[in-house]
């Protein structure tokens, strides 16, 4: 996340609070985009997402008064987005079975960092669609949204650590998938 759309943010933020209307839409039109992106990978099809994004930006327009911090602005909406997503899947088998992969996943841990070799934009999505919602998640944040670990950890409500085994997890799901694809090419 670029340093520029969390001052615009704030602004906008703050230009909202004194009563310009105006400023709100400009808010949308900023977040639209990286949040319907993020969203997008924990849903299952894009007809979901965009109704889970509508459910986000009601409840940021609910709730924007309680915001005391603007500089946690960028955290609290990526919260929002990960909470509506997480209660329209709580039901599903899939998320179910996705916290039975995680608990697999973290048990067998190696002592090396998995890297990830170079692939296309195109493999790499598809790859993200294979991997469980907690990788997909951790994975979406860190690389593509450019989220700290830490900030990671408030969003998604875990301990730094649990973020981190998350990550490496996930990278190392994600290149066994890749890896798996290329060589069936």
């Amino acid at each position: 996340m670029s340093r520029e759309r969390q001052l615009r943010s704030e602004l906008l933020l703050l230009r909202y609070r004194a009563g310009e209307e105006s400023a709100l839409q400009e808010f949308v039109a900023l977040w639209e985009r990286p949040l319907f992106y993020y969203i997008r990978r924990l849903a299952d099809c894009e007809e979901d997402a965009w109704d889970m994004l509508q459910e986000v930006w009601l409840r940021v327009i609910r709730n924007i008064g309680t915001l005391r911090n603007p500089a946690a602005l960028t955290a609290w909406l990526y919260t929002i987005a990960r909470h509506t997503a997480s209660n329209h899947l709580r039901d599903t088998v899939r998320t179910r079975e996705l916290h039975d992969a995680e608990a697999d996943l973290s048990s067998t841990k190696d002592a090396t960092e998995p890297s990830l070799p170079p692939f296309a934009a195109e493999e790499l999505h598809q790859g993200l669609g294979q991997l469980s919602l907690l990788h997909r998640e951790v994975l979406t944040l860190h690389f593509l949204e450019g989220f700290s670990l830490a900030e990671i950890a408030v969003i998604v409500d875990a301990p730094v650590g649990t973020v981190k085994s998350r990550l490496y997890n996930a990278k190392k799901a994600l290149r066994k998938i890749l890896e798996t694809e290329v060589n069936h090419e």
